[in-house]
C-alpha cells in the first residue's frame, strides 16, 4: 500500500479541522457583550430559584444570528398569555396582515320603493371582540339608508362560524371570562347583541312589530345592508397590550374558521397551528395547544418554542411589523407599563408578559447597549407568588440591556 503524499495528507487535515468548526456551538461565535450578558443572567439564577420552582429561558442575538444563553429551554412548561404569542404570530403566518373580520347585516327582499321589510333581518357574525354600539349605529343608519321605517320579520343571528362550545377547553370552573360566541357587543355575548340591536332600531325610529330574535343563516338572496370591518392589527393590540383573552381566542377561532368554514371547534384552530410549528422544526412533543389565550391548565411549550416563533416573526417583515408595535413596552404601556421604569430596559424592552395562578412568562424583544436586537423567552413556572416570576424577569432584562462595566471585563477578553 502507498504511502500518502503530503498534498492528500494536507488535504485530510484542512478536512478534519472544518468538520471541527462546523460542530462549534453558537456560542463560540459570542461577543464580549453576549459573554457579559450569559454571566449576568447565570448569576440571577440563584439556588433559592431553581431549587424551589420551574425556570426556563432563551436568548438569541437576531442582529448576529448567534445563540447568547440557555437554560433548561426545552422543559415542558406553562405559558399562561404567552400563549397569544403563539396565537399572534400563527394568525399573521396563516391569514396574514391583511386580514379583516367582518360582521354583515343582511335582509330579505322588499319591494323597492317599499318602507316596510315583511321579511326578516340577518346578523352574520365574525367573532369580532370590539364590535361596539358605533357599530350598531352603523347597521341601523344602513337600514334608513334604504328607506326602511318598519321590521315585520324577526332579527336572524348567523351563529355558524364556530361551534356551540361557550368555554375554553381546560378553564377553570371559576374563570369568569367572557362567553366565546362568534356575535358579541361591547364583548357580550349573542343575546345581548340582539337586545341592544332591537333598542338601536327603535332608537333610529325602525319599528319592530316582531321582537322575537332567533338563528339561521340568510338566504341566498338576501340584500347586503352593510359590513362592519376590523382589521387584525386592531385585534392585536388589545389582545397583546392589555392581554385581553376575550380577544385572543376571537383569533384563534378565526384561524380555525379557515381550516373549516362553519361550526369550527378549537382542535380545527390547533392543527393549524401545529402544521406551521412542524414548519418551523418544532416537534409536537414540545408544546400542547389548549386555546388561543393561555388561560387553560392544559396549555404547554417550552422557551425554544416561543424564542423559535419569534425568530420566525422577525425573519418575515409582514408579520414582524404587526406583532411588533403590539407588544407592551416597559415603563411605557400595557401590563409592562409599571414594570422596568428607571432601568435600561424602559422603552427598550418590548414583550408579551404572562400570569396565571403558579406561573409568570415574558417573551419578546429588546436592544442590547450596543445596538444589538435580541429575542428571549422567560418562563417561571411553581411559583407562589407571580412577583417572584416578574422581579426575576425584569432582572432578566436589565441584565440584556445594560451597558458593560469595566469591573465585568475578564482577562480572557
Amino acid at each position: 500500500m502507498s504511502r500518502p503524499n503530503k498534498t492528500h495528507f494536507l488535504c485530510r487535515v484542512l478536512l478534519i479541522v472544518c468538520g471541527i468548526m462546523m460542530t462549534i456551538p453558537a456560542a463560540s461565535q459570542q461577543t464580549v457583550e453576549h459573554q457579559v450578558i450569559a454571566r449576568r443572567i447565570q448569576n440571577l439564577l440563584t439556588d433559592s430559584l431553581t431549587d424551589f420552582s420551574n425556570v426556563g429561558l432563551c436568548v438569541y442575538d437576531l442582529s448576529a444570528h448567534c445563540e447568547v444563553f440557555a437554560y433548561r429551554d426545552r422543559q415542558y412548561m406553562r405559558p399562561a398569555s404567552n400563549q397569544k404569542v403563539i396565537t399572534s404570530i400563527s394568525a399573521l403566518d396563516i391569514l396574514g396582515n391583511k386580514y379583516n373580520y367582518d360582521t354583515t347585516l343582511r335582509c330579505d327582499t322588499f319591494a323597492k320603493g317599499s318602507r316596510t321589510l315583511r321579511g326578516n333581518l340577518y346578523v352574520q357574525g365574525g367573532f369580532d371582540p370590539l364590535f361596539d354600539n358605533s357599530d350598531l349605529r352603523l347597521f341601523t343608519d344602513a337600514l334608513v339608508a334604504l328607506g326602511i321605517d318598519t321590521v315585520r320579520g324577526k332579527i336572524i343571528l348567523d351563529l355558524s362560524m364556530k361551534d356551540t362550545v361557550s368555554r375554553g377547553w381546560g378553564w377553570c370552573w371559576d374563570d369568569k371570562d367572557k362567553e366565546l360566541t362568534p356575535l358579541q357587543l361591547d364583548g357580550k355575548n349573542h343575546r345581548y347583541f340582539a337586545q341592544q340591536f332591537q333598542k338601536a332600531l327603535r332608537q333610529a325610529g325602525i319599528v319592530l312589530t316582531n321582537s322575537s330574535t332567533g338563528r339561521g343563516k340568510a338566504p341566498d338572496n338576501a340584500v347586503w345592508v352593510a359590513t362592519v370591518t376590523r382589521t387584525i392589527d386592531q385585534i392585536l393590540q388589545p389582545m397583546m397590550k392589555q392581554s385581553d383573552n376575550n380577544v385572543a381566542e376571537s383569533l384563534f377561532y378565526q384561524i380555525a374558521a379557515r381550516e373549516r368554514s362553519k361550526n369550527a371547534t378549537r382542535k380545527d384552530g390547533a392543527a393549524a397551528i401545529k402544521r406551521l410549528l412542524s414548519r418551523l422544526g418544532i416537534e409536537e412533543r414540545d408544546y400542547n395547544i389548549a386555546d388561543g389565550s393561555g388561560l387553560s391548565l392544559y396549555n404547554y411549550c417550552t422557551p425554544r418554542v416561543l424564542l423559535t416563533l419569534l425568530k420566525h416573526a422577525y425573519a418575515n417583515k409582514k408579520i414582524y411589523d404587526s406583532l411588533y408595535p403590539s407588544l407592551p413596552i416597559a415603563g411605557n404601556d400595557g401590563t409592562l407599563q409599571k414594570r422596568m421604569v428607571g432601568t435600561s430596559a424602559e422603552g427598550n424592552v418590548h414583550a408579551k408578559t404572562g400570569t396565571v395562578t403558579g406561573v409568570s412568562s415574558l417573551s419578546g424583544f429588546c436592544t442590547t447597549a450596543q445596538g444589538h436586537l435580541l429575542c428571549f423567552s422567560i418562563m417561571n413556572n411553581g411559583i407562589t407568588k407571580a412577583a417572584v416570576g416578574r422581579d426575576f424577569q425584569d432582572r432578566v432584562c436589565v441584565a440584556m440591556t445594560s451597558p458593560i462595566e469595566p469591573s465585568e471585563m475578564t482577562d480572557e477578553q
